[in-house]
């Protein structure tokens, strides 16, 4: 008779801890549809509608089964549209780099959710091995090759890493925008510097059948905060925190679900954290000390 007792009062704390779980996700479901059928999710730096569907496609996949909802791609035409998106509430969700996330933050009050932290994510300064440059101070009167404006390590942390040196980004040095071509123009003489994310760095050196031999790392910058998920301001923060977890419990399907695509091969050995604003502090210092403050 007391084995049994026992045994039905097992399956009553059973029953009460799965109905426990199941009301919350009821709750949640319920919460998040009420809102809206579908989440409406952009990547900062990526245009158009065909590189979000290369890129990003099996990551939307994953992420609609993690939140238990459809999402849906928002193409953007620049790396700062998503700013109006977020503050007209056209768009939900934003995969943003540091740069763009204070953007973000300042113009549309997004609310950062999760950070990706990329291992050894921090700008160097290359230049080719036989060149006489050994130090930042030497690259005045020269050409650098830099990624895109407003890029976090291709941009705003070189500028930083060249100010703290003595140098002026507008009189000193030549900047040259080339997107992805820096190393080629590096290695063809065209410029005498060129400016990349450390973890990027080997990626591209192979893709252009490059070794590491024939350039010099002369400067290396301070380690930079993650590309962070944003989540529209309008959201309820009880929503927004269950969004928060429920990415974190599932990073792992989350960041395997990125890496099929090679352009995300950075990600590779990253965790998702709780996104922290006073990360992206390093970021604004930036922009005020371009006299970009007024951007933000």
């Amino acid at each position: 008779m007391r084995r049994r007792k026992l045994f039905i009062n097992f399956l009553l704390l059973i029953g009460g801890c799965t109905s426990g779980i199941s009301r919350k996700n009821n709750n949640y479901n319920k919460s998040l549809k009420s809102r809206s059928k579908v989440i409406k999710f952009a990547v900062a730096d990526a245009t158009g509608l065909e590189e979000l569907q290369r890129n990003y496609g099996a990551f939307c996949t994953t992420l609609e089964a993690v939140l238990g909802i459809a999402i849906e791609f928002f193409p953007v035409e620049n790396r700062t549209a998503a700013a109006p998106a977020l503050q007209s509430g056209q768009v939900d969700i934003v995969l943003a780099g540091p740069s763009e996330y204070v953007i973000f933050n300042s113009r549309a009050q997004a609310i950062p959710i999760v950070a990706i932290q990329r291992l050894d994510y921090y700008p160097i300064i290359v230049v080719r091995a036989d060149s006489k440059i050994k130090s930042l101070a030497q690259l005045k009167g020269k050409k650098i090759a830099m990624r895109t404006t407003g890029s976090t390590s291709g941009h705003l942390a070189p500028i930083k890493m060249l100010l703290d040196a003595g140098l002026n980004s507008k009189t000193d040095i030549e900047i040259l925008m080339l997107g992805n071509q820096g190393v080629k123009a590096l290695n063809k003489g065209e410029v005498d510097a060129w400016t990349i994310a450390s973890d990027r760095y080997k990626i591209i050196l192979e893709s252009e059948g490059l070794s590491e031999k024939d350039f010099s790392v002369i400067a290396k910058g301070t380690l930079l905060p993650g590309d962070v998920f944003v989540i529209n301001n309008q959201w309820e923060s009880n929503i927004i925190e269950d969004v928060r977890s429920r990415m974190l419990e599932n990073q792992d399907k989350l960041l395997k679900s990125l890496l099929v695509a090679t352009v995300n091969q950075p990600y590779e050995g990253s965790k998702m954290i709780p996104a922290n604003d006073a990360d992206y502090n390093i970021i604004r210092e930036v922009y005020q000390k371009i006299g970009q403050g007024s951007f933000l």
